[in-house]
């Protein structure tokens, strides 16, 4: 619109195709919504399944960072740290979330409580919008009272 009302008159002849591609985006997001709906209904959810797909990418490699960094380590070292434990993880064959305190602290002995497990992960996400059950919680209420009202 300030481009529009930016040109010189009669210039806007000369854009009026320019909508097209704006009403062919809100048709295509209008239809994906309703397939979106109807694959929801008959959609069921494999949580075991889920749950394995976690336990591979090292989810939680973010947090072991971030918990070294509350504890007073650079980034740069704390990212280094995290590597030799990821390195560690994809040696034995298992996710960072299940190696022991005890392999942790073999890698840096600043790893002197830290708790790796997917749950916790989770849970820490807490902000606004973000992971954790309670947040998930508060958007699924806003989003059936903003459906309700329309």
């Amino acid at each position: 619109l300030t481009v529009m009302k930016g040109l010189p008159l009669a210039y806007n002849k000369d854009t009026q195709e320019d909508k097209e591609p704006v009403f062919d985006s809100v048709k295509n997001a209008l239809i994906s919504i309703e397939i979106l709906k109807e694959t929801l209904k008959t959609m069921t959810v494999n949580k075991e399944n889920m749950y394995k797909a976690c336990k591979k990418g090292h989810l939680t490699a973010t947090d072991l960072a971030d918990y070294l960094v509350n504890k007073g380590v650079p980034f740069r070292e704390a990212h280094h740290i995290t590597g030799r434990a990821v390195a560690l993880a994809e040696e034995k064959g298992v996710d960072l979330s299940e190696l022991s305190l005890e392999e942790l602290k073999s890698i840096d002995s600043r790893i002197d409580d830290a708790h790796m497990s997917l749950e916790n992960s989770l849970n820490s996400r807490n902000s606004y919008g973000a992971t954790s059950p309670k947040q998930v919680e508060i958007q699924l209420e806003y989003f059936k009272e903003f459906l309700n009202e329309n």
